[in-house]
């Protein structure tokens, strides 16, 4: 093995064991904090662990975050996230260069966040968490997981995150006012981060100014470039609201499935006349994450099911 890490303790790495052959290239994720950074330094051989052992059997060396992609010929060679500054041409060249190291038996370290430049090079993929070995092996499989553990973490922050309206511009002739809107999960507590294929809901509060007769309250939902992905409203949805009169205050409740891809969005919502009058209008009025285990293109998350046969 050209490179191994024997019980290494290194703060925030603890007792950390794994190894890896000659003529490869290990990719490395995990988030900040996890000691990838660390782990780097240590395969670089340019710091010394607290305890434990590191074998660097040839020779090592460490590109760092603001190094040139210098990859002349090392047994070991430690890169941490020396590509994310570098531009296509650059990164191009430095991918057939690690290919030819491969070849002659260097072992690579490679640490980043971009997963398909993991895809491209890594032959094994190391998800460190927390300073341990969460997890190795393919590619496909470990950056998979990762990915579902971010997806999870970014749910579960979402929902410690307020929704405050901070509408673009707003628009109406007084009549009615959003005071509220409020997006809840499955769990139906509130949140700002959607996972791709849970039950939500959007609650708009209105408060009336005046007495209307049949007032129309709805949401669109956009894509952050102003793309409409899906918009409803109570008259759409045979649901009658009037006549309310001065001073009432509705809560309207939207229920459907998130069947978005990942990225961000906003709802604009409005209460309007059925004629279209508008009584208010907040344009983007809040703004959302979806997030989901897997990379999906596009907006609407159909879920498609490959399968294949062989027809000659």
């Amino acid at each position: 093995m050209a490179l191994v890490f024997r019980r290494v303790t290194s703060a925030p790495l603890v007792e950390f064991d794994a190894a890896a052959p000659d003529g490869a290239v290990i990719g490395v994720v995990g988030e900040n904090g996890a000691g990838k950074s660390v782990l780097a330094r240590l395969a670089g051989g340019v710091e010394q662990p607290a305890s434990g052992e590191v074998e660097s059997h040839g020779g090592a060396r460490l590109l760092g975050p603001d190094d040139p992609l210098n990859l002349a010929p090392a047994p070991v060679l430690a890169i941490d996230h020396t590509f994310a500054r570098h531009d296509l041409l650059v990164r191009e060249r430095a991918a057939v260069a690690i290919d030819r190291l491969r070849q002659t038996g260097s072992t690579i370290l490679l640490v980043s966040h971009e997963e398909e430049l993991l895809r491209r090079l890594a032959d094994e993929v190391w998800w460190l968490h927390e300073g341990k070995l969460a997890a190795r092996g393919d590619p496909e499989e470990i950056l998979g997981a990762y990915r579902q553990h971010i997806a999870a973490r970014v749910r579960a922050w979402g929902g410690t995150m307020k929704t405050p309206l901070s509408p673009r511009f707003y628009r109406g002739d007084g009549r009615a006012e959003i005071v509220g809107v409020e997006l809840t999960g499955e769990d139906g507590k509130p949140t700002m981060a959607w996972r791709s294929g849970e039950p939500v809901g959007v609650k708009i509060t209105v408060r009336y100014q005046a007495l209307v007769a049949n007032p129309v309250v709805g949401m669109m939902i956009r894509t952050r470039s102003g793309f409409n992905v899906y918009g409803t409203n109570t008259e759409l949805e045979r649901l009658r609201l009037g006549p309310v009169r001065q001073g009432a205050t509705l809560a309207v409740s939207f229920q459907f499935r998130c069947e978005l891809c990942p990225q961000e969005y906003t709802i604009t919502v409005a209460s309007h006349d059925p004629d279209g009058v508008w009584h208010e209008w907040l344009e983007d009025a809040v703004a959302f994450l979806v997030t989901d285990s897997r990379y999906t293109a596009g907006v609407a998350n159909l879920r498609a099911k490959a399968s294949f046969a062989v027809v000659g």
